[in-house]
C-alpha cells in the first residue's frame, strides 16, 4: 500500500512522511507497522498495516491539485450558504467532515467558519475547530509544495481572505 518516503495525510493527525515499516509485537500480537512522523505537530504516530485503509489515510495531494484546492475558497456559491445555527450539531458535522481526510470537506469546514466569523465571533468550539483545519491543510501544503511552515501558512491566509 505504501513505502518508507511516501507523503501521507492522516485525518485529524495531518500530513507527514512514513519513515519506516516495522514488525512489532504488541500484548502478545505480532503485525507490521507504519511508523509515520508528523513533523508539523513533532511526533510520531504507529499504524498496523490492516487498519491504513479504515482510517481514510491518503496519499498527499501533488503540487497542481493542491493550486486547484486553493483555488475553491471562494468559487463556490456555497460560500454564501447559511451555516447550521444550532453550535452542537455544526460542531459534529464539521468534525465529521475532517475525520474523513478529503481535502473539499476540510476546505468547506474553513470557508463555513471563516464566513461564520465574518458574521459574528466564534464560539471556543469553533474557533479549535478551524484553526485544526487549518493546521492540516497548512501540514499538507508544506508537503506537497516543499516549503517552510510560515510560507505554507501565508499561501493559506492567501487563498482564504483574498
Amino acid at each position: 500500500m505504501f513505502e518508507v518516503g511516501d507523503k501521507v495525510f492522516y485525518p485529524m493527525y495531518g500530513a507527514g512522511v512514513i519513515e519506516a515499516i516495522e514488525e512489532k509485537e504488541i500484548l502478545g500480537e505480532t503485525q507490521l507497522y507504519y511508523i509515520l512522523n508528523i513533523s508539523f505537530r513533532d511526533i510520531q504516530v504507529m499504524i498496523p498495516k490492516d487498519k491504513m485503509e479504515n482510517l481514510n489515510i491518503r496519499e498527499v495531494l501533488d503540487s497542481s491539485k493542491m493550486d486547484d484546492i486553493l483555488t475553491t475558497f471562494h468559487a463556490d456559491a456555497e460560500l454564501d450558504a447559511e451555516p447550521n445555527a444550532n453550535r452542537n450539531q455544526r460542531y459534529r458535522d464539521n468534525m465529521n467532515k475532517l475525520k474523513t481526510g478529503d481535502i473539499r470537506n476540510h476546505v468547506e469546514v474553513i470557508r463555513e467558519l471563516v464566513t461564520l466569523n465574518k458574521k459574528r465571533p466564534l464560539g471556543t468550539d469553533d474557533k479549535k475547530l478551524l484553526e485544526n483545519a487549518q493546521q492540516f491543510l497548512i501540514s499538507e501544503i508544506v508537503l506537497t509544495k516543499d516549503v517552510k511552515l510560515d510560507q505554507a501558512t501565508s499561501m493559506l491566509h492567501e487563498a482564504i481572505y483574498q
